[in-house]
């Protein structure tokens, strides 16, 4: 119990500073202090609801989505991407030629891979899917690439995430160790990390807004937000609130990006994928 409140004190620290200083310990330790982090900030927040980002904690601006998720603006992705998925290569091969379990995956990822020594994450395969079938890949950001994984993600609704760091390979630690670090570092003009507003902050206005609790942001992309009026990727988001503090974004599926994408879905395990999603 000693053990737990001091390293929940540790946490709030490092919300506070913003420090890439070490949260616990082990990744399972990280993972059940962050847990309990936001259990004990919003303790009357079901822990399944944290994959429903701000709207899990705000009754008007759930009421508004769950209107608009009857008539979803990510439809039209939906079913741009299933026709993608079927529609062949100028070689004859499809996508089900590189993912032959799929399109339904997507709780396999992001994963270790052992051999690359590298995350990898499923955009960047359908991109390597294409290349090696002597197609040009896509943007990781928006377009084709955000609407094959919507369809793959819808697809994959109901999969609970289960990121696993081998312990077998020290190359997987030291990438999630990266993407901590991403995360609670300070960067840009405005010297913010991604903790100081989705951790310390969580629930707060901002703008009128309420910021999102971190624990779950990766369960629903891609997302079409409103503010864009389209559909993106998770490293779209990331590239943006890069941009919003004023610093240098990384280019989609960078390892930076790959690594913070770890580090945040194994934060998440345990919740379900209820991609994709439709945000402000």
């Amino acid at each position: 119990m000693k053990k737990t409140h001091l390293m929940l004190t540790a946490l709030g620290l490092v919300c506070a500073l913003g420090s890439p200083l070490s949260v616990a310990g082990t990744p399972q330790e990280d993972q059940a202090v962050f847990q309990n982090y936001f259990k004990q900030r919003f303790p009357h927040v079901p822990i399944d609801d944290f994959k429903n980002g701000a709207y899990a904690l705000d009754p008007v601006g759930r009421e508004n989505w769950e209107a608009i998720e009857e008539f979803p603006p990510y439809e039209a992705a939906i079913d741009n991407g299933k026709t993608l998925w079927a529609t062949p290569f100028a070689n004859g091969k499809t996508y089900a030629d590189c993912f032959p379990d799929g399109p339904g995956i997507a709780g396999k990822f992001p994963h270790w891979d052992k051999e690359r020594g590298m995350v990898v994450t499923l955009p960047l395969l359908v991109n390597e899917c294409r290349v090696a079938n002597g197609e040009k890949p896509y943007g990781y950001f928006l377009g084709p690439l955000a609407e094959i994984n919507a369809y793959m993600a819808f697809e994959s609704r109901g999969q609970i995430i289960n990121v696993e760091i081998p312990a077998d390979d020290p190359r997987a630690l030291a990438a999630y160790e990266k993407g901590k670090e991403f995360y609670f570092a300070r960067r840009g003009q405005f010297n913010f990390s991604c903790a100081h507003c989705h951790m310390g902050n969580s629930g707060s206005t901002l703008r009128t807004e309420i910021l999102s609790p971190a624990l779950g942001h990766t369960t629903h992309f891609p997302v079409y937000r409103s503010k864009w009026g389209e559909i993106a990727t998770l490293h779209r988001r990331y590239k943006g609130c890069n941009e919003q503090v004023r610093a240098k974004a990384f280019e989609g599926q960078s390892e930076e990006y790959r690594n913070l994408e770890y580090f945040m879905s194994y934060m998440d395990n345990g919740l379900e994928l209820n991609g994709p999603g439709a945000r402000k």
